[in-house]
């Protein structure tokens, strides 16, 4: 089995990626297939191409299910961010090591040698053993295996934009408390075209709150949102 760099035997190789994905197949030739890199296959057909396209959708679905509960609050743009984050294939192929995917998978010598094996083919390989374990035992176990996988991922990617994204933030507070949508005024600009700082002011309901500084427009709306957070007693996170 060329450039396969787990256990030799095809029965040992197949019962130690089962024990490595916690979940055992009914269907070890379809196993197998999950597996089986195009470069290696007779044919295409029976390498884990199909199955990394049905994969994607089917972690897709489960990763939009998951966002979809765990934050009601969060509009469309958000939620597809945090998406875009957790299904890229960098984050495919960062779970697929992490399980050690690459230990069982069957790919051709030219690509098993020189630089290494591409990140794209573990990548397929996450995408292709949700598929296989879709098929062989339904949508729960596929569900379960996804969300160990990448739970943290989702996390990490949320936190990184909703608990600092302060004019979200700013926005979500002012249409529940006032039903209005918060402006931002630029106050001020200094220093050379080249290095220009900006000064910028959230404006409420007529309000101005405290103004504040940024390297950029962008950022100066941030902070001014933040100071027009803790004005309005919310709590909120440091940049």
């Amino acid at each position: 089995m060329a450039g396969q760099r787990g256990p030799a035997n095809r029965d040992a190789r197949l019962e130690a990626c089962q024990q490595a994905i916690g979940y055992r197949f009914d269907d070890l030739e379809l196993l197998d297939r999950c597996l089986t890199h195009a470069s290696v296959a007779p044919i295409r057909l029976e390498s884990n191409e199909r199955l990394e396209f049905l994969g994607d959708a089917i972690l897709g679905a489960i990763v939009c299910e998951r966002l979809f509960e765990r934050y009601p609050e969060s509009p469309e743009g958000e939620l597809t961010r945090i998406k875009s984050i957790v299904v890229s294939g960098s984050s495919c192929a960062e779970m697929s090591e992490q399980i050690g995917l690459e230990r069982f998978l069957r790919i051709g010598k030219g690509l098993a040698g020189g630089r290494g094996v591409p990140q794209s083919i573990f990548a397929a390989a996450f995408e292709s053993m949700v598929a296989g374990i879709f098929l062989d035992g339904g949508l729960e176990p596929a569900r379960r295996f996804v969300l160990s996988c990448i739970a943290e991922g989702i996390d990490e990617a949320a936190d990184a934009g909703l608990a600092r994204n302060f004019k979200h933030q700013l926005q979500q507070v002012a249409q529940k408390r006032l039903g209005e949508t918060p402006t931002y005024r630029l106050v001020d600009e200094q220093g050379p075209d080249h290095a220009k700082c900006f000064q910028v002011a959230a404006v409420l309901a007529d309000h101005i709150y405290p103004a504040a500084w940024g390297p950029n427009k962008k950022e100066a709306e941030q902070e001014a949102a933040r100071n027009a957070l803790v004005e309005l007693g919310e709590t909120v996170a440091a940049l």
